[in-house]
């Protein structure tokens, strides 16, 4: 088994790293969450992925408002209100002291810094998993192709090994980039919001013309490798013409199959944990019920649909 890789060390900022992934690819897997991202969809369930760092999150409701964390806080990022207390996420450098020093257990930090190596003994430690389900590694973010030359080498290590890669990506990365990956993939889990330039842009903040330029390089160049995700979002993609246009586009490029992932809001406490406030205004959730008919609308074309992944 190799695991010696040519970064010399180089941090790697990873999220987490879920291991038994079943949602994620074929068989068993090990999902990698890389962070870093270049939309900020106002939805998004992972926000502390959006940043290339490691942040603070705040549980309130288990904070007693001791003080300990501005005591030991070198930073001076933590100041109080009241018995509340008020952080400064912009002097705060993510070294834990106040996590550790936290009497109620209120204080957690998010990301780690890895190396290629570190990671990759971690997903050896499942290999025989996926031989035996036809599994392996999902790159997933945030964006994994933020960390270009992080996940090429991820990649490549993977090879190496024998394990199957997938990636879930929004595309949005350049198009040079993206091909050179493409070698080292053996399925893109590509996420696919919404085919309005304008409105993708405007809400999202993604660059259409990359993400729909790499679409189109899949689909001409290897369309059996390409499963599309659509995250189903009310007042945004929630309509049949929007979910019609992406059974077409799997239809019309015969890739493998189209994932309906319908809108939750299971992380929305992470905002607060974060000192952030989420902008999407929309609290009911998605049931699987609620996409059956376009799941049997795409099945009836011909298209393998599935509902979450």
């Amino acid at each position: 088994m190799t695991t010696n890789s040519g970064n010399n060390g180089k941090t790697i900022h990873v999220m987490e790293i879920e291991r038994f992934a079943i949602h994620d690819g074929p068989g068993i897997r090990t999902t990698v969450f890389l962070q870093g991202c270049p939309l900020r969809c106002p939805w998004c369930s992972n926000p502390e992925s959006q940043e290339i760092k490691k942040q603070l999150m705040h549980f309130s409701r288990k904070c007693i408002g001791c003080g300990k964390c501005k005591e030991v806080c070198d930073q001076f990022a933590v100041d109080f209100r009241g018995d509340k207390p008020i952080f400064d996420r912009n002097k705060c450098t993510g070294c834990g002291i106040c996590v550790e020093n936290c009497l109620s257990n209120a204080l957690a930090i998010s990301g780690e810094e890895m190396t290629a190596e570190q990671i990759m003994q971690l997903i050896l430690q499942d290999k025989d998993y996926y031989e035996k389900s036809n599994g392996g590694v999902t790159f997933s973010g945030g964006e994994p192709f933020v960390q270009y030359d992080n996940l090429l080498e991820l990649l490549r290590l993977c090879k190496q090994n024998g394990i199957h890669t997938a990636v879930e990506t929004t595309g949005d990365v350049s198009p040079e980039k993206f091909k050179e990956a493409v070698k080292l993939i053996d399925l893109f889990l590509f996420d696919l919001k919404h085919m309005d330039e304008k409105k993708l842009s405007d809400v999202t903040g993604g660059n259409y013309k990359f993400i729909f330029d790499n679409l189109n390089y899949l689909a001409s160049h290897c369309p059996e490798k390409v499963t599309l995700r659509m995250p189903v979002i009310p007042t945004f993609n929630y309509d049949d013409v929007s979910i019609n246009y992406v059974f077409e586009i799997a239809l019309e490029n015969k890739f493998i199959g189209v994932d309906l992932m319908p809108y939750h809001t299971l992380g929305s406490d992470k905002y607060e944990r974060l000192g952030r406030s989420c902008s999407f205004p929309i609290e009911k959730m998605l049931k699987k019920e609620d996409l059956q008919k376009h799941k049997e609308r795409g099945e009836k074309l011909g298209i393998r649909v599935s509902i979450g992944g």
